[in-house]
């Protein structure tokens, strides 16, 4: 039987439930216009990248929030499958220009967040 520590599985839960409540207010409150740039999806993303940068580079692998928030918050948070989606949604619609633009600035700026946060948290 593969052994598990409760207390880090119940980090991630918690840690994912908070994400997932963060990112589902943001979406209802600032829920994007079909054609128009994603702003809340790309913004939890970044923000998501940002604070997972920061994580695993700061907090020991031995400490419950490195699961609470890199795993569970941050995975909560972010979304991947739904940026999927919406850039899908930009090319049935032929919005080429737009669906390229915001998988490369997604990809680009989430790399730079979790690179500066990396460097911020070695100082």
């Amino acid at each position: 039987m593969l052994g598990y520590d409760g207390r880090e599985v119940l980090a991630v839960f918690v840690g994912g439930a908070l994400g997932t409540l963060a990112r589902a207010a943001i979406e209802t409150l600032v829920a994007p216009e079909a054609g128009h740039w994603p702003w809340p999806t790309f913004a939890v993303n970044i923000v998501g990248a940002f604070v997972l940068g920061y994580v695993a580079t700061r907090l020991p692998d031995d400490s419950y929030r490195r699961p609470l928030l890199g795993t569970g918050f941050c995975g909560g948070l972010t979304t991947f499958s739904t940026m999927q989606v919406e850039i899908l949604r930009m090319i049935e619609r032929e919005h080429f220009a737009l669906a390229a633009g915001y998988a490369s600035a997604s990809i680009v700026a989430g790399l730079a967040a979790a690179w500066v946060a990396s460097e911020w948290a070695r100082r």
